[in-house]
């Protein structure tokens, strides 16, 4: 299956699972009255607001490159991310500020839920969200997409807000109600954390920082893997969006051809190209008699992988 395929494929299993949730969680609540119960169906309401804008966001990065957009649109990715962080902080303070609210009360008010019916939900909730999670993340990992990661995460944490809340749901049945608050409490800081994490994998993508260390020194090795390739010099590799541009200078023989120095540069860029992260390069050939070689940052990564 293609990357396009695959993004869409999984916004529709995610959006179709979270409704499932809220449904299921918000006709418990409505029954029982309970807290924990509640502030998990207001996760799930969140979770299918922010499955629409994912589908709607992998839609809009899957599209192909236009005159607009010569390069593609995924780099839309990294803020469909960030809009879901803003829903997650929003939905996590509404829960923590109703639940510290009947912590203060006393918990004479609070609505114990009766019967089977909210651990079920609950426990049904936390293996569904457990197999969304390792769905999303497998899609997310394979396919290079922020979103589709961020999505995974949001289904982990909800795994243990799942839990928190069957166990306040069970302390309260069992005479203590303030644990059913005090899990809602939970579950708040639960979905918080997930916005935070969120927001922090998605800010490299929109400053253009520079990837991860063996991923910069598998691309020098690339690059001085050609057998006429004597050097590299001003290596740039930063993030545009979820994926990678490439720039770097490679030193060659002085007297060779320029139909042999294009036949190097396309080799080269060729070969860099075909990291899964990448996905532009630049190469530009200087002669090797320039000595324009460098003690930069490449040679320190061609030393270091030496070693």
């Amino acid at each position: 299956m293609d990357r396009k395929a695959a993004l869409r494929r999984v916004g529709l299993v995610v959006l179709a699972g979270n409704v499932l949730l809220v449904a299921a969680k918000a006709a418990v609540w409505y029954r029982t009255g309970s807290l924990a119960v509640g502030s998990e169906a207001v996760n799930s309401l969140t979770d299918v607001t922010y499955s629409v804008v994912i589908l709607g966001g992998l839609y809009l990065t899957t599209q192909p490159p236009d005159l607009e957009h010569p390069h593609g649109h995924e780099r839309i990715e990294p803020f469909v991310s960030l809009f879901v962080a803003a829903g997650i902080f929003a939905a996590g303070g509404a829960i923590l500020w109703s639940a510290v609210g009947a912590i203060r009360g006393g918990g004479g008010a609070i609505a114990v839920a009766q019967g089977p019916g909210a651990a079920a939900v609950l426990a049904a909730s936390a293996a569904i969200k457990y197999g969304l999670y390792r769905y999303c993340l497998r899609v997310g990992e394979t396919n290079n997409s922020p979103a589709v990661t961020a999505t995974a995460m949001d289904n982990r944490n909800d795994i243990l807000a799942s839990i928190a809340a069957l166990v306040g749901v069970l302390g309260a049945q069992a005479g203590y109600p303030l644990l059913d608050p005090l899990a809602a409490s939970a579950v708040a800081l639960a979905i918080l954390y997930t916005g935070v994490e969120v927001v922090l994998d998605n800010v490299n993508y929109l400053v253009g920082a520079a990837p991860p260390q063996d991923l910069r020194a598998e691309i020098v090795r690339r690059a001085l893997a050609h057998p006429e390739v004597e050097g590299v010099h001003d290596v740039v590799a930063h993030y545009v969006g979820p994926e990678i541009d490439v720039s770097l200078h490679i030193e060659v023989e002085g007297e060779r051809t320029l139909l042999e120095a294009h036949e190097i540069e396309s080799a080269v860029i060729e070969s860099i190209r075909a990291l899964d992260e990448v996905d532009d390069v630049f190469v530009h050939v200087d002669p090797r008699e320039l000595g324009e070689w460098k003690d930069d940052y490449a040679e320190q990564l061609a030393a270091r992988d030496g070693e």
